[in-house]
């Protein structure tokens, strides 16, 4: 066994009194590539954040090379040799390769930059690395993959003995996740350990030697990644067993009447956007609910986000009704009739400070409105016919939506796009965060709208809800869509299969 370089033990950090981590483990070797994996809220950017010092944990104890250690900062965790390089690069365009990888500690002589040392300091790290970037080069003339490379070699240039990249590969082509291996490679067998957090179970089985799985801010295990299989890797993360089947658990239990009769609504083929979509195609019939199923990562909400023009296609097409649309930005898919929730309803969705009344009819508006000036009689009748239909539990039409529970939030929402002469639906996480009894009314309220002609794409977490709540379950991975269920097939155990394995 490699000796221990850092050790996180019985971590626990909060923020509002919410756990984000519930007494986290985590160990890293010298010379190893240890994955970090989770679903959204597992914890890994805070343990990533403590392990650099941006945040400071509550209790626990953290060990950098046998000696206990509690940065202050990322520019402590720096000096000591941990260094983070994030999904999101920060480095300055305008400056050189040189200028970045020694930004604020540039050789000096004279009280002047020394440039020819920096120009050459710079060039021997990038030669250590494999890599053939001039340094004298403008980080603005670069791609995305040398300009991920500099942000390493700036790493690199601290004395880097635990590296961490975040993500490093979520806009790069396959060839450059090749040459960022290779330097992976390299840097592992110069001593460097490295914590590579990523969704890619492919790229995780090519470089890592470990992983550990955190859930609910807890490690679940931590394994050699040559003695777990993709399925269990995935069943640990969403703590499943492949032959677990649950049934009854949400309140689709009447499905919409058959619509394989029914007319196809959507037709989405071979949808491209950047990286992250390569090929998704999806079609939907009317009163038709789709179940959506992925891991983090796989594409499932930009998918959602393009087929309401809120993410630029690069390529396939968008048919509604048979009619070929080009959605250049959302509110060419209000017109066709497309409506979305967001899964992150506080953000995308609703307006904190305008009341239920203002919240709701925000998207009726223009129906509403004679010689620019909203008919209020109209939009209180509107108001109180769907509180009343969708059972919006608040004190009044004009309270602010703020103070209402999550459910009713979610609801409000609904309403929204219900106002609109809508016909397809594109729920992204519509039960997320709700108590149980407005859960069980969303799905009810879902399933009602599917039986009154509504066609619904669903994306959920929740493998019960897609299982019980939809006629078909289309799964994705790596911005694919690889899997289509039906029948008998469309249960948990197939779901998880296809996400491990395709």
């Amino acid at each position: 066994m490699n000796r221990t370089v850092l050790c996180m033990k019985s971590i626990k950090k909060s923020f509002s009194g919410v756990p984000a981590l519930w007494g986290v483990d985590f160990e890293l070797e010298a010379g190893e590539i240890h994955a970090l994996v989770g679903e959204n809220g597992a914890g890994k950017s805070t343990l990533i954040k403590i392990m650099t010092g941006a945040y400071r944990r509550d209790s626990g104890v953290v060990e950098y090379d046998e000696k206990n250690v509690a940065f202050q900062n990322p520019t402590e965790a720096q000096a000591a040799g941990i260094v983070a390089v994030y999904q999101e690069i920060q480095l300055v365009g305008m400056r050189t390769v040189a200028e970045n990888i020694f930004l604020g500690r540039e050789p000096q002589r004279f009280g002047f930059i020394a440039k020819r040392a920096m120009n050459a300091g710079a060039a021997d790290i990038l030669a250590r690395l494999g890599l053939h970037i001039d340094p004298r080069s403008p980080v603005d003339s670069l791609n995305i993959a040398h300009r991920q490379m500099v942000a390493i070699a700036r790493a690199v240039s601290f004395g880097a003995r635990v590296l961490i990249l975040d993500e490093p590969t979520s806009s790069l082509t396959e060839t450059e996740v090749s040459v960022l291996f290779d330097v992976m490679r390299r840097l592992k067998s110069q001593g460097t350990s490295i914590v590579y957090v990523s969704h890619r179970f492919e790229e995780l089985y090519a470089v890592c030697d470990r992983v550990t799985v955190l859930r609910d801010g807890r490690n679940i295990i931590t394994r050699s990644l040559s003695s777990l299989s993709r399925l269990e890797l995935v069943c640990q993360m969403l703590g499943r067993q492949p032959g677990e089947v649950s049934q009854g658990v949400t309140a689709f239990t009447q499905q919409p009447q058959n619509s394989s009769n029914q007319p196809v609504l959507l037709q989405a083929e071979a949808l491209k956007y950047q990286n992250r979509l390569n090929g998704v195609s999806i079609e939907l019939r009317h009163g038709e609910i789709v179940g959506m199923a992925g891991l983090l990562g796989s594409g499932r909400s930009e998918t959602a986000r393009a087929l309401f023009g809120a993410e630029p296609l690069e390529g396939g097409s968008i048919k509604l009704e048979g009619k070929l649309l080009s959605l250049d930005d959302p509110h060419d898919a209000i017109a066709a009739g497309i409506a979305f929730l967001s899964e992150d309803r506080k953000a995308d969705g609703i307006i904190p400070e305008l009341s239920v009344r203002e919240n709701l009819t925000l998207a009726a508006l223009p129906n509403l409105t004679q010689w620019g000036i909203v008919s209020r009689k109209r939009q209180i009748e509107l108001v109180n016919r769907f509180m009343q239909r969708l059972n919006i539990k608040a004190a009044s039409a004009e309270q602010k939506i703020h103070e209402l529970s999550g459910g009713n939030q979610q609801k409000v929402l609904l309403a929204r796009w219900l106002c609109k002469n809508t016909k397809l639906l594109l729920l992204d996480e519509p039960t997320r965060g709700i108590d149980v009894g407005a859960k069980r009314e969303i799905q009810s309220l879902i399933t009602e709208l599917a039986t009154q002609g509504l066609g619904v794409l669903m994306i959920s977490s929740e493998l019960e809800e897609v299982v019980e709540g939809s006629q078909r379950v289309v799964v994705l991975r790596d911005g694919r869509s690889i899997a289509e269920l039906t029948g008998e097939q469309k249960n948990i155990k197939a779901i998880l299969h296809a996400m491990a394995v395709g």
